[in-house]
């Protein structure tokens, strides 16, 4: 083409390089796009040739050739009030960097949906599968998923009456564990346990555990539950009525951080000290437990690498796979990927003496 040409104009087409290249458009897409037989000499004259036209293909184009969006999605049915607010999202963007970064590598994208409870945002986005973080009983995300026949995976073991999902265990059992038995060697004689009122893995392990621990140690057991969407101010609520309730309370493990960070205020409310009174641990070791006064015991779950393992488990399914795969039914069995194993972070917030 010429400067006088009313083609260079407009951005060359793969019929130009085509014509450039002097073979078929259908060598130059396979060329371009890695597919069919096509010598490596021709290969990679093809893609000189199109570099120096600077052509670009069509990417809605090689959507509908390849039946790929080359994205996946990372969905969540945490409210903002516990996903949200100090922590900038906290545990859903640690989740993401890693699962952006481990995508990349692959060549996909990673599509972010707003961790509401409608799980809006599913329905229309143009993705090949997704990771859905922690999911609750019926959740909203993991029920559109199915609606659609899309591939997914759980980052936590999805607790549901219907057919699981392929998922990376964040070993909620062992999470409890850790936290309780701390506050056990600091002293603890009456320690009580808040959750979410849902029923994620996390929530459902750790009363799991905590009963089995009060049973052995002779704990009265003192379980109470919050809702995510109330945040700190459920959090505070929950354990300000547990003090009423129990004055003898020494140690508060809260699993969602947005709860301990209420219950801290609760108890220095009520006149008492954090350690001295009641110690104070959560679960996730975030940007909460890390500025909060006194800094919150946490649990390093090395988010990163389990996010990177589910992105590797979502995309072993995606191209094909149907839902009915993906989620394990039919052949009776779910594929799991073991999480790293959890590490203690004691803070101030537990530690006495």
């Amino acid at each position: 083409m010429t400067a006088t040409d009313p083609a260079s104009a407009r951005p060359p087409t793969i019929a130009d390089v085509a014509k450039a290249a002097s073979v078929s458009r259908t060598t130059v897409s396979h060329a371009l796009n890695g597919l069919g037989k096509v010598d490596p000499r021709t290969r990679e004259r093809v893609k000189r040739i199109a570099a120096e036209m600077g052509y670009r293909p069509n990417l809605r184009a090689q959507r509908l050739r390849r039946g790929q969006a080359r994205a996946i999605a990372l969905a969540s049915s945490m409210p903002f009030a516990v996903a949200g607010g100090p922590s900038r999202l906290g545990f859903y963007m640690e989740v993401a960097a890693a699962a952006a970064e481990r995508a990349l590598v692959h060549e996909f994208a990673l599509v972010l949906v707003p961790p509401v409870k409608s799980g809006a945002g599913l329905s229309s986005v143009d993705i090949d599968g997704a990771i859905v973080v922690e999911p609750d009983v019926d959740d909203p995300a993991v029920t559109q998923l199915r609606e659609r026949g899309l591939p997914f995976v759980t980052l936590g073991r999805q607790v549901s009456p219907h057919a699981p999902a392929p998922y990376v265990d964040l070993r909620g059992e062992r999470v409890a564990e850790l936290l309780l038995e701390h506050l056990r060697e600091q002293g603890a004689r009456h320690p009580a346990l808040i959750t979410g009122t849902g029923r994620r893995h996390s929530a459902v392990d750790a009363r799991a555990v905590y009963e089995r621990l009060a049973r052995e140690y002779g704990w009265d057991a003192r379980t109470v539950t919050a809702a995510e969407d109330g945040g700190e101010q459920a959090g505070y609520d929950a354990c300000a009525a547990l003090l009423a309730e129990h004055p003898e309370t020494d140690a508060v493990c809260a699993l969602v951080d947005a709860f301990a960070v209420g219950a801290v205020r609760a108890i220095t409310d009520s006149g008492r000290t954090v350690p001295g009174d009641v110690m104070v641990a959560t679960r996730y070791d975030g940007l909460r437990a890390k500025t909060s006064h006194p800094p919150l015991t946490a649990i390093d779950l090395s988010l990163d690498r389990a996010a990177s393992d589910a992105v590797e488990l979502l995309l072993g399914r995606v191209g094909g796979v149907g839902v009915g795969d993906a989620g394990g039914s039919g052949s009776g069995t779910v594929d799991v990927v073991l999480g790293p194993e959890p590490r203690l972070v004691p803070r101030e917030s537990s530690l006495r003496g």
